[in-house]
């Protein structure tokens, strides 16, 4: 087959058609330190895209990451995506690399501090420094999305999951500085991601555990927690969904999978008109709720055009089948037309993706060159 599966999808798709494009609503990830058969098939099939995390890097005798590796997996993955004959656009090979604890790349990579070092510090300058060498490090090493800005807002000393990810208490400060990082990781050809919408930073759960219920009145939301997102909503590629419950806008389903939340507030408040892509599928905030396939049909009705299923092959194959019986009609012809117009959106941000050659080489060169160097010496004087 090489015709376009989404050129016929106001047809009466067949079903292989439909989990093709199924396929590209998702962003994945495995276990191992090598591209799975399963998921090499699915990416010359049309997956959207892969995420790598610690479990699936090499290390070196001295504990450091083997770059060589790294370099051979990611494009690894490159190369199987590219035998898809109807998708000539890169695929998204994501990761989170924000800096602090929240980073995958680490020695020999650039150890960055957390945000709020940064925020605290207050050296714009810097912080477009950082996102620069995000994008230099992350390009080199197969990588065209990453996972940050945080826009949380960390009004909440006791939050376990966001706290110093975030670059302050103070939402306009936290718009300000996130935008410099952004802007600067994007001029240097990584796609950057906004997270996590509508705002994780006043709670006192992890939603990886629990599901995390929040109490505030949409006033509340419009000047704290959703002002960041609407100050960078036009510079945003893409945002992420938060698995919180906002109870006094939905007083049933999290946010991911809300039709009360991500279209009135991110997409007509905000003004977003990117790609939203939901937080793990897998995380017990939305798992205990929902099972996949079913958070992947809510999530499609909520507004949500991407989905992260980050470990579980089984949860993958339950989610792809939510996603094409969509796709199938199954639905309804409203459903289905929003996950066409989901899969067009995800596509015109995929033409925007740069294709990167990773090799041992070249992000040992970046690792070593005088900016790097710079930028490290920099960062110890903080």
């Amino acid at each position: 087959m090489t015709r376009d599966p989404l050129a016929h999808a106001v047809e009466t798709l067949s079903p292989d058609d439909a989990r093709r494009l199924a396929l590209e609503m998702f962003i994945v990830g495995y276990e191992g330190t090598h591209l799975p058969d399963p998921y090499a098939h699915w990416l010359r099939e049309g997956l959207g895209g892969v995420i790598l995390f610690k479990r699936n890097l090499e290390f070196d005798a001295d504990g450091g990451i083997d770059t060589a590796a790294l370099a051979a997996h990611t494009e690894s993955i490159f190369a199987a995506s590219e035998q898809c004959p109807w998708l000539p656009a890169p695929i998204f090979s994501a990761v989170d690399q924000e800096g602090g604890l929240v980073a995958r790349l680490r020695k020999p990579f650039t150890i960055l501090p957390p945000m709020r070092t940064l925020g605290e510090h207050g050296d714009e300058a810097l912080i477009a420094a950082v996102g620069r060498q995000l994008a230099r490090e992350c390009l080199a090493s197969g990588f065209n999305l990453d996972f940050t800005p945080v826009l949380d807002v960390d009004t909440n000393p006791a939050n376990p999951i966001i706290g110093n990810r975030s670059f302050s208490r103070d939402p306009e400060h936290v718009a300000h500085l996130a935008g410099v990082l952004l802007d600067a990781l994007q001029a240097e050809g990584v796609l950057g991601c906004g997270k996590h919408f509508p705002g994780h930073g006043d709670t006192n759960a992890d939603s990886h555990l629990e599901l995390p219920v929040l109490n505030h009145d949409l006033a509340r939301l419009k000047a704290i927690e959703l002002l960041p997102f609407a100050r960078l909503a036009k510079r945003l590629p893409m945002v992420m969904t938060a698995h919180v419950l906002f109870k006094a806008l939905d007083a049933m389903w999290p946010a991911t999978v809300s039709p009360q939340i991500l279209r009135p507030l991110l997409r007509e408040y905000c003004g977003f008109d990117g790609v939203i892509v939901s937080d793990d599928l897998e995380m017990h905030g939305i798992a205990q709720v929902l099972e996949p396939a079913e958070a992947v049909r809510r999530g499609i009705e909520a507004g949500c055009d991407n989905f992260l299923v980050c470990r579980r092959q089984d949860t993958l194959e339950s989610a792809l089948e939510g996603a094409t019986n969509v796709l199938l009609g199954k639905d309804g012809p409203e459903q289905k037309a929003r996950a066409v117009a989901s899969i067009a959106r995800v596509r015109r941000l995929r033409a925007r993706l740069v294709r990167p050659h990773p090799t041992a080489a070249g992000i040992d060169a970046v690792l070593h060159d005088s900016t790097t160097r710079e930028l490290r010496l920099a960062l110890e004087a903080l």
